[in-house]
């Protein structure tokens, strides 16, 4: 079995590292290896590693008892070997969901949870930039009881159950010590209040759900996949916690005619076998209007030119990609009698042997008058 990282190595944080210091810790590291957002194939693991780490260490019976014992201090599989005592199911049971093995209790402020939303943008916009209007809905702080789920004028009185912690602790002796049981007081929910009358409006639960136009701003060289953070514009904490974030993610339509490779554009266009004999200057449509292109007598099929500085713009730097011109040589399927003659004699000036098609029937008609 592969030996497990030190949870605060996980989390690149000291061993003195305070409460805030290992949530911004994981939001910086969750935010990077989330599956949704990474493309690395060990992104999950990665990912569950961190929570991991940081689900232990944000508990301080967690903390203290990894501290002390390490991973076998919380790991349930993996704790402390009491196979030669015997009959202590009870110690587990309190010390591996209850205890310091069990789940976080969080009473205070908590941020609320972030959004997703995926916006499609067509492939000019995604060159230039953008600005669009989403709609979204989301939990917000009810109005009415400002978040306190109590009706106005409702008396609020502190638990009795819990004295306002909005935790519940329970002592137990144990043949290895004293351990205490901590869990979120079920009377109050946590919150360490309880209300006469809940909130109308809100039904008590302090939030309520609203949809909001939000204003977005799309800078000019996002691809497929690029996400962008819009601060303050997710769920509503709980119990007076700030807001969460949206999440845009882009999707950029695929164009009719341009193909889009990183920075750069590419189209194929064709031209007739004149032009690519004797060289010609033909029109090429980019994004940024009609572009004249030179093309050299001689050119072959397949062949590739560039147009610099029409491609996409490099999001960190000032100058843009290019734009490429594939050139595809057409062969008419049909010639008038004058394009016939004019290929036989050039034909006969290169020293090679054509076969020209025949007249039809109308012109050799014409030929008798």
């Amino acid at each position: 079995m592969a030996e497990r990282r030190d949870y605060y190595e996980t989390l690149g944080v000291t061993r003195d590292a305070s409460e805030d210091d290992l949530k911004r810790a994981y939001r910086k590291l969750a935010r990077t290896h989330h599956p949704d957002v990474s493309d690395d194939p060990k992104a999950e693991e990665k990912f569950k590693e961190i929570t991991e780490a940081y689900r232990v260490l944000s508990d301080p019976e967690k903390r203290q008892k990894y501290d002390q014992f390490g991973h076998a201090g919380v790991n349930q599989q993996g704790g402390p070997d009491f196979s030669g005592f015997g009959g202590f199911e009870d110690i587990f049971d309190m010390m591996f969901n209850g205890g310091f093995g069990g789940r976080s209790t969080r009473t205070g402020p908590q941020p609320g949870a972030d959004l997703r939303y995926d916006l499609t943008i067509t492939l000019e916009e995604a060159v230039f930039g953008t600005e669009k209007e989403i709609v979204i809905r989301r939990h917000e702080a009810c109005d009415k009881c400002g978040g306190s789920g109590a009706e106005p004028g409702s008396k609020v009185h502190t638990c009795s159950e819990c004295k306002g912690s909005g935790q519940v602790r329970r002592a137990q002796q144990t043949p290895f010590g004293q351990f205490v049981n901590v869990t979120t007081c079920r009377r109050c929910g946590g919150t360490g209040k309880i209300v006469d009358k809940h909130c109308s409006d809100c039904r008590g639960s302090g939030k309520v759900s609203k949809k909001r136009r939000i204003n977005l701003n799309i800078p000019a060289g996002v691809d497929n996949g690029t996400r962008l953070r819009v601060a303050g514009k997710g769920e509503a904490g709980e119990r007076g916690g700030p807001y969460g974030d949206l999440y845009v993610f882009i999707r950029v339509r695929p164009h009719t005619t341009i193909e889009r490779r990183n920075e750069n554009l590419y189209i194929k266009k064709n031209i007739s076998f004149v032009q690519a004999t004797l060289g010609a200057e033909i029109p090429v449509e980019t994004l940024d209007g009609l572009v004249k292109l030179k093309i050299p007598s001689g050119t072959q099929t397949g062949s590739t030119f560039r147009i610099d500085n029409k491609g996409v713009p490099y999001r960190r730097r000032g100058d843009r990609g290019n734009f490429y011109v594939t050139v595809q040589v057409t062969v008419p399927k049909r010639l008038n009698n004058e394009q016939i003659k004019a290929l036989t004699d050039f034909a006969k000036a290169s020293g090679e042997e054509v076969n020209p098609p025949d007249k039809s029937i109308w012109d050799k008609i014409k030929d008798m008058f």
